[in-house]
């Protein structure tokens, strides 16, 4: 009886070694299958685009016409870019920050609508872009506003609000409970708790959270294809329309002009290092701010 309990224990043991040594191998062939497709992308954009950038490339607007125009840069678009991703990402991060405070301060003692919530953040987050920039095109049409930058900033801003409060609340369920009994044992009020204790607490997730819904913002094409609208020149006001990276790729990679084309390429090289740049600095600041958050 005794010989049978160890054989069993044993086959038990070899089974999981067996389970553990399968899965640690398919997740190191998915990590390598993931990184692989990731190399080629960028080598791809790189041994096309680089050999087009040039000072004329990044100082310069097209000329000639609407994406037609053989000479000229992308200016316009970097520029474009940077403005609406900026805008949109402080317009989320004022609606986002107050709305993840009062999740994890006011709503402490209804989990239930906090999971609710969470859920529907969840299932706006998934919703494609497409479907924001369908929306804000209606309601333009409605309201009868024409193109503009600000129209993109307030459809690319709903699109990444999901993205910014489920970001900073994944910050905050991070803080320890005891610092919120502390706080609130001492006096402190909800919103000293919040903003004073929560958000100093959880600084580098919401550093994170900015840089994320920042690097989301300028990557999109589909939210600001109906919104922005298109132009060769640098907006100078929020009702003017503006060129943007993902826009400019996706028009000009198509024309028949060889010039035209190699501005497509130069825009996805900058697109490119853009957001690997906002990757490594959301992982810098994490690093960095992490070690003055309170330890229990």
């Amino acid at each position: 009886m005794k010989i049978n309990t160890n054989k069993t224990r044993r086959l038990r043991k070899g089974l999981q070694r067996a389970e553990e040594i399968f899965f640690r191998a398919l997740m190191l062939l998915s990590s390598c299958l993931i990184m692989g497709v990731l190399l080629m992308i960028i080598i791809s954009i790189m041994r096309k685009g680089i050999p087009s950038l040039s000072l004329e490339m990044l100082t310069q607007t097209p000329k000639g016409g609407f994406y037609f125009g053989k000479e000229g840069g992308i200016l316009n678009a970097i520029v474009g870019s940077l403005y609406l991703a900026l805008g949109a990402t402080l317009l989320a991060f004022c609606i986002g920050l107050p709305v993840a405070i009062f999740m994890n301060t006011w709503l402490l003692r209804h989990r239930r609508l906090v999971n609710l919530l969470r859920f529907i953040l969840d299932l706006l987050w998934g919703v494609p872009s497409i479907i924001y920039g369908a929306m804000g095109f209606t309601v333009m049409i409605m309201l009868g506003l024409k193109t503009s930058l600000l129209a993109g900033i307030i459809v690319v801003g709903l699109f990444i609000l999901p993205i910014m409060i489920r970001a900073i609340d994944e910050g905050f369920k991070t803080s320890p409970a005891g610092l919120t009994e502390a706080a609130l044992s001492l006096g402190s009020s909800k919103s000293e708790l919040g903003y004073r204790v929560l958000a100093k607490q959880c600084f580098p997730g919401i550093v994170t959270a900015v840089l994320l819904s920042f690097g989301r913002a300028i990557g999109d094409a589909a939210s600001v294809l109906f919104t922005t609208g298109f132009t060769d020149r640098i907006p100078t006001s929020l009702g003017q329309p503006t060129a943007t990276l993902p826009l400019s790729i996706f028009f000009q990679l198509t024309s028949p002009i060889p010039e035209v084309k190699n501005r497509a390429y130069a825009a996805a090289v900058v697109l490119t290092v853009i957001i690997l740049l906002t990757s490594l600095l959301a992982r810098f600041f994490t690093s960095k701010f992490k070690k003055q958050s309170i330890k229990f």
